[in-house]
Formats: structure tokens, C-alpha cells, sequence
């Protein structure tokens, strides 16, 4: 697959010093997950992660949470 982007425009869209291609291919797999459209194995397959801790902190630098407030209230029933 190949990405065009206009150099006008591409200092805009990737941050300077980062690989373009890693950059545009995170993005692309955070929002995927995010979305529900990929699972924590597809990200850590993807990605070509070892483990899913580096999943999860992967996830975590894209501001990726999957604790929800019904995982809070379960945790808090089950703690009480």
C-alpha cells in the first residue's frame, strides 16, 4: 500500500523525526482498535509486538483505555 501526501502538508501530519510509515501505520492501528474494528492480538500481530504489554502500553500512549466505568463498578462490588 502505498500513502501520497503532499509536502506541503506532510511536516502537518507526522511529527518531525518520527518515521512516516510507523507514524501513519499506529495511527491507523490505535483508531482500528479504538473502533473495535481490530483485537489486542491483531494490534500486537500488526505491530510486530512480542507480548501484550507492550500492547497495552502501546495503546496507553494513544490514550487507548479499555478500563470503562462498568469494569470500575465491577472492581468496586467485588472489593467491597
Amino acid at each position: 500500500m502505498i500513502v501520497e501526501i503532499p509536502d506541503e502538508f506532510a511536516s502537518q501530519i507526522i511529527p518531525t523525526g518520527i518515521s512516516g510509515p510507523r507514524f501513519l501505520l499506529e495511527e491507523s492501528v490505535a483508531g482500528a482498535y479504538r473502533e473495535h474494528r481490530l483485537t489486542m492480538e491483531q494490534v500486537r500481530q500488526v505491530l510486530g509486538f512480542e507480548t501484550r504489554l507492550q500492547v497495552d502500553g502501546f495503546l496507553q500512549q494513544h490514550g487507548v483505555f479499555d478500563y470503562t466505568i462498568d469494569d470500575l463498578d465491577h472492581d468496586l462490588r467485588i472489593l467491597i
